[in-house]
């Protein structure tokens, strides 16, 4: 594989790194072969095992994670001096059945599907390493690039936490990574200064009481109002008891309570997500959520059992890391090629290695230029148009040349 210089898009130095058609059509072949076989948090062996394949086979030497799952693998080797510009992608499925029914690469696994785009977050670092890696050797990459292909970013707090534990950002100075938005068109990617994403927490809590029959609440702790009062009062109490700004809710995604239209029940469970804008609220929330809980649950003599799951942190962009992203992708498909996202309420665990290094993360445009139908991300229908991976991979490595200062 021979790479040449790419005709210069917006006036800016030659880059080389353009992707020869038959790397184009085997990425996106990968990528199919990925989304048929999706692999849940931490036990993504097939996957690890067919990056890692591919990578050898491009003469690197990549390394499997202590967890057993995920690799990080080298363009050339760190002097201790500078430190690296590191590529990261995750690579978990989803638990959700794949509901796309006239496509060839559909899930092959029941109940599980890459309904976030983790697959072709993959792929463009899996693509962007082989075409580093073919610089490397002609002896034009500059400067040494890490590879980081995570697993478990779909399991809070995110397995963010474990790769930094096996060392990944040993060497590393810088950190960028793609998240697929299907509200963006394909061939532009979203970008914005500051935090991107929010704060994601799990919250569950089972309610008690002594139960009885429905003609006489009053001797007994209505179940079921006092779990209709924490539904509905809890995210009003939360909400006045930080400032505004912050963006701190608390939102339901499960009840369950009852067997009889005659019969309190004596248990129920609830559980949701908390999510926040602001990093100095989010760490204040564990204490405002639970307070509320108990204060609502008290009043309607309920036992409450809270169980609150930390999650991640907002991403929070650095400015001159968003700065090298969009020259970077300015470079290779001009000024139109970059629009202003909003902060996403969505959570995402490359925030873990931006409280140590910094760091930013785009969203990579996967709609259809002129397709109406939004196809979400986290449900069964989503697909990517690929011909995002061609953009993600020419994204990562003009990058990573101008982070050489080529």
């Amino acid at each position: 594989m021979s790479l040449e210089p790419e005709a210069d898009l917006a006036g800016e130095a030659l880059l080389p790194g353009a992707l020869p058609e038959a790397l184009r059509a085997e990425l996106v072949a990968f990528r199919r072969d990925l989304h048929m076989h999706p692999e849940l948090g931490n036990q993504e062996f097939r996957t690890t095992a067919a990056i890692k394949e591919r990578l050898e086979q491009a003469g690197l030497k990549p390394r499997v994670l202590a967890v057993g799952t995920g690799l990080v693998c080298d363009i050339g080797e760190w002097d201790g001096g500078r430190p690296m510009l590191a590529l990261r992608a995750d690579i978990d499925g989803l638990p959700i059945p794949d509901m796309k029914t006239e496509c060839s690469y559909r899930s092959t696994v029941p109940d599980r599907a890459h309904a976030c785009g983790h697959d072709v977050h993959t792929t463009v670092v899996l693509g962007a390493g082989l075409v580093l890696a073919d610089l490397h050797r002609q002896g034009r990459l500059p400067r040494p690039v890490r590879l980081l292909f995570q697993p478990a970013e779909e399991v809070l707090p995110g397995g963010a936490a474990d790769a930094i534990d096996c060392g990944v950002l040993e060497g590393v100075g810088r950190m960028i990574a793609v998240h697929c938005d299907p509200r963006v068109d394909a061939g532009r990617i979203g970008l914005r200064q500051g935090a991107i994403t929010s704060a994601c927490d799990r919250l569950e809590i089972s309610l008690d009481g002594p139960g009885g029959h429905t003609a006489r609440p009053h001797l007994t702790t209505d179940l079921v109002t006092a779990v209709a009062r924490v539904v509905t009062d809890v995210p009003a109490l939360v909400a006045r008891r930080v400032d505004t700004r912050a963006g701190l809710a608390v939102t339901w995604g499960r009840i369950e309570s009852g067997h009889a239209p005659n019969v309190i029940p004596q248990h129920a469970e609830l559980s949701g997500t908390v999510r926040c804008l602001d990093i100095d609220a989010w760490r204040q929330a564990p204490d405002i959520v639970v307070a509320a809980i108990d204060e609502v649950a008290n009043l309607h003599r309920a036992k409450s059992e809270i169980n609150y799951v930390r999650g991640v942190p907002p991403v929070v962009n650095d400015p001159d890391v968003t700065e090298l992203v969009r020259d970077a992708m300015i470079a290779r498909r001009g000024i139109d090629s970059v629009e202003s996202t909003e902060q996403s309420l969505g959570g995402e665990d490359f925030s873990w290695y931006l409280q140590h290094i910094p760091g930013a993360m785009a969203r990579l445009g996967v709609r259809t230029p002129g397709e109406r139908t939004v196809r979400d991300l986290h449900q069964g229908d989503f697909d990517a148009d690929e011909s995002a991976i061609t953009v993600g991979v020419e994204l990562f490595t003009a990058a990573a040349l101008m982070d050489a200062g080529l």
